[in-house]
């Protein structure tokens, strides 16, 4: 190994090391490795001559001037206009009248409406699922459809798009993941969101099966400490106008970004004079805005970059990749190949919470193998990014463990409809990323 892929690997080592206990807060760890750069590229950077490009700051922190990133940035104070809107209301509506009703059928419209509201806010939105639990445990214990059979499973349902129009977030974070491995070849919105589909047909089939599993009791009623945050009246109304403005800019930026390999640059920015747009006409105030632009995931989303191409420059990734492609063996079908690593993926970001920064660490190494193996790595990477967001099996944090909580679920139940919830979307999503993308 060169000094370069030594440095590397420490880089790297640092930032999963950071992640995974909870060193610094969310999103700050790949910003602490930059610096790490800067500081090895200011003390060896003259005998790494083999590299194409310093360890400067211009280097370090090119993650902020790119175009992914900054789209990004852009539809994150979209997507929080978009929560404004009084769509949420009727989607609280609809699932009110559900719920009162009561009995499978209705249960297994709950998750297709919750589905479709997914489908629009996106996955891992974390204002919709509070939404959902929000309703879920204050509406009153009913024998024709208990809500410990819907907080688990409905609360899951807000992160699988059953008509996936919004994946701008994942699919940005794969094109990113492309590009730090060097590769030329780009995805398409549509052939992302056809793979996205795949994986929330497969929660979908197991969460029809998994009703029987589910317990029946009460559920947690809102404490004190949370009511504000899981208050249900919604959004407050804002003008018509307003409203008819705010989703059309919410369409456009969707629009804009599938056709990205049309429209060029254009496609990047239209986000953004969007989300100025929202700001001009007072659906969000400047503090929001800001909130949302620099939010957490995008420090995050930025700060990898620079890691994942400090790793594809100095040769440790193709290092990697040819190691592991070796001692697999040409012999491993490319299906067991992308289980092994989405499952990789799946558990460190389900234990550590950090979807964008694992995956941004396990798909280059994919990628890297199936390179290795003479394989098309189109296929890992969007597998593998997707993965990120398909653990849950584990009441830890976020999404699952306030399930777990307010679904006053034992161990044992909360597992009965999370593990073989969790092995049928990475198969699903496994075989969806193979059909679409033949290896």
């Amino acid at each position: 190994m060169t000094l370069a892929m030594i440095l590397s690997l420490v880089v790297l080592v640092a930032m999963i090391a950071m992640i995974l206990f909870d060193v610094l807060p969310f999103g700050m760890p790949p910003i602490a490795c930059c610096v790490l750069i800067v500081i090895f590229g200011s003390l060896f950077g003259s005998q790494m001559t083999e590299l194409p490009k310093a360890w400067d700051i211009s280097y370090a922190f090119a993650g902020f001037t790119n175009n992914t990133t900054w789209m990004l940035a852009f539809f994150m104070v979209i997507l929080a206009a978009i929560q404004k809107t009084q769509m949420i209301n009727k989607v609280k509506d609809v699932m009110t009248k559900l719920v009162e009703k009561g009995g499978f059928k209705s249960y297994v419209m709950l998750l297709i409406v919750v589905m479709l509201g997914a489908s629009i806010l996106g996955m891992g939105s974390t204002a919709f699922y509070v939404l959902i639990f929000s309703l879920v445990v204050t509406m009153p214990y009913s024998d024709k459809l208990p809500s410990s059979k819907l907080v688990l499973p409905l609360g899951i349902a807000s992160n699988h798009p059953l008509i996936p129009i919004n994946v701008a977030l994942q699919y940005g974070v794969a094109v990113s993941v492309l590009a730090a491995s060097g590769l030329q070849e780009g995805i398409t919105m549509v052939q992302f969101a056809i793979v996205t589909f795949f994986l929330s047909a497969g929660f979908l089939v197991w969460a029809i099966i998994g009703y029987k599993f589910l317990p029946s009791h009460p559920v947690a009623e809102p404490t004190v400490e949370n009511a504000a945050a899981l208050a249900g009246e919604g959004p407050a109304a804002m003008a018509s106008w307003k409203e008819v403005a705010t989703i059309l800019a919410f369409v456009i930026s969707i629009v804009a970004m599938m056709f990205v390999d049309t429209l060029g640059q254009l496609s990047y920015i239209i986000p953004g004079a969007a989300a100025i747009f929202m700001l001009l006409i007072k659906v969000l105030d400047f503090n929001e805005f800001r909130d949302n632009l620099f939010s957490p995931i995008i420090l995050m989303t930025a700060g990898v970059i620079p890691v994942a191409n400090a790793l594809a420059d100095s040769g440790l990734s193709t290092l990697v990749g040819n190691t592991v492609a070796g001692f697999i063996g040409t012999g491993i079908p490319p299906f067991v190949l992308l289980v092994i690593f989405t499952v990789l993926c799946s558990t460190f970001a389900c234990f550590t919470g950090s979807q964008v920064g694992i995956v941004m660490i396990f798909a280059p190494l994919a990628i890297a193998v199936c390179q290795g193996l003479g394989y098309n790595p189109m296929a890992a990477c969007v597998a593998v990014t997707l993965s990120g967001w398909a653990g849950h099996y584990m009441p830890i944090d976020g999404l699952p463990a306030m399930a777990y909580g307010m679904g006053k679920y034992t161990m044992v139940e909360f597992w009965k409809f999370t593990i073989p919830q969790y092995i049928v979307r990475i198969l699903f999503l496994c075989a969806g990323a193979l059909i679409v993308f033949p290896m």
